[in-house]
């Protein structure tokens, strides 16, 4: 096992604060208690309802279309799996819904509120409440563990030293890297990495956390590791979780819904155990990886005889 591993079942100790973004910032009227022990919010009440709407959206890229009225909701507290072939438009939708696109019809709703819709500063506001896992961890190569988990901390809070430094060395304790603190990017194995990425991506303890194929290059102990921190940390910090991914089976094991993209279309969605026993052909194909289906092997082409009589025919 890789240095760093430890048992998941470890976090339910950790001490986890709902809501921590704007701490101290201009304007913030939410308050915070504070000792070496614990921490406690106050202000604010989530409802339970749908966090993510999204309602008939299209996007595309001059005229080619990526996406073709999708409609979707993320229930809160709840981690949904977007999965589908390569190219069919799933980390797409994760850039719209944090406002890096905007589509080009429908309606994308975040906590209530329109993405497309908002302001400059309105909507960094809300990208202070998301946390983001890009597809390798893309750390910053330059600065340490420690400074990587710091990074959100330092520019959106006022938050003093001392309190970002316990709370870095929380978030590193959740994922069981807090003996790694010092050490810097290029020390770490790909799991271990990917690992310091998910602590930053908590740092603020995001109402909504997004996943962009976080099981990738990664070996089986790490694949494990890191499912169980997604399921265990979207769980102990009450946020909302969407994954990206085409690993099948891991995902199913954590995921509480999922929703399968195909040509830009919502195809199939179903609990984990809805999608396994499904007769879908394309969900049949993808979820047990067949060679050919819905989805071809062969790249569009002429019959494989007149390839062959033109050779002749050149002779």
């Amino acid at each position: 096992m890789e240095v760093g591993a430890f048992d998941p079942d470890q976090i339910d100790v950790i001490f986890i604060i709902p809501q921590l973004h704007g701490l101290g910032s201009a304007g913030s009227s939410r308050g915070f208690g504070y000792n070496r022990c614990q921490f406690c919010l106050w202000g604010s009440v989530v409802p339970a309802d749908c966090l993510v709407k999204i309602t008939d959206i299209n996007f595309a890229y001059d005229d080619r279309a990526i996406l073709k009225g999708i409609n979707m909701e993320i229930p809160r507290g709840q981690l949904v799996a977007i999965m589908g072939n390569s190219g069919c438009g799933k980390t797409t939708l994760l850039r719209l819904i944090g406002g890096q696109l905007k589509p080009t019809g429908g309606q994308l709703l975040v906590d209530g509120e329109s993405v497309p819709d908002m302001s400059h500063d309105e909507l960094y506001a809300m990208r202070r409440r998301m946390g983001m896992l890009f597809q390798f961890g893309a750390l910053f190569t330059d600065i340490s563990v420690y400074d990587n988990v710091a990074y959100l901390m330092h520019e959106h809070t006022n938050l003093t030293e001392e309190l970002i430094h316990d709370m870095v060395m929380m978030k590193l304790n959740a994922v069981g890297l807090r003996g790694a603190h010092h050490l810097m990017p290029s020390e770490l194995s790909g799991g271990m990495a990917r690992r310091v990425a998910l602590a930053r991506a908590i740092a603020l303890d995001p109402m909504l956390i997004m996943y962009d194929e976080p099981f990738a290059g990664l070996d089986p102990i790490s694949m494990g590791v890191i499912g169980q921190l997604i399921r265990r940390l979207n769980d102990a910090l009450g946020a909302t979780t969407l994954l990206v991914t085409h690993d099948v089976q891991e995902a199913l094991q954590i995921v509480d819904y999922v929703y399968f993209v195909s040509d830009g279309q919502i195809v199939a969605q179903g609990t984990p155990d809805e999608i396994r026993a499904s007769a879908d052909p394309f969900v049949h194909q993808f979820v047990f990886g067949e060679a050919d289906g819905p989805v071809h092997f062969h790249y569009p082409a002429p019959p494989f005889e007149e390839d062959l009589m033109r050779r002749d025919a050149r002779g």
